[in-house]
């Protein structure tokens, strides 16, 4: 099955524009569905991640709440079992947290992604989840 085809039939929001910065391992793309104003003080982003994918170990001084929308996923915080997500799974990340999320190597995966008390601060990106941190989760 074409992976690629298969992301495009499945997604419920659209896909957005490709990710450019230096947090995320493959390729990912982003789509803000409510910004972050003043008003509702609560950002909502479609993220999609192509098969391997993911973004680097970063913690979230509000925290954050991922609501799994298709596909296959990882997530993990600092020190503990990997977590294997699945659509219409729910992830509630505690304030400053360090954690990763990111697609599984044979599938791609889409979260919303919710982030909370963003007056707190803002997300503080680490080092890169590495080849080998990764490949130990098969």
């Amino acid at each position: 099955m074409d992976k690629s085809n298969h992301l495009n039939e499945s997604v419920i929001f659209p896909k957005g524009e490709r990710i450019t910065n230096d947090y995320f391992i493959g390729a990912a793309w982003l789509k803000m569905l409510v910004s972050n104003d003043s008003t509702l003080n609560c950002p909502i982003g479609n993220v999609t991640f192509e098969p391997g994918a993911r973004n680097n170990w970063h913690k979230h001084a509000g925290g954050q709440i991922l609501l799994i929308t298709g596909g296959k996923g990882y997530y993990q915080e600092k020190g503990k079992p990997v977590q294997e997500l699945h659509e219409g799974d729910v992830v509630k990340i505690l304030p400053d947290v360090k954690h990763w999320h990111g697609a599984t190597p044979d599938s791609w995966f889409s979260h919303i992604a919710i982030s909370t008390n963003v007056q707190m601060g803002d997300t503080e990106w680490l080092e890169p989840v590495t080849d080998e941190e990764y490949n130990h989760l098969k």
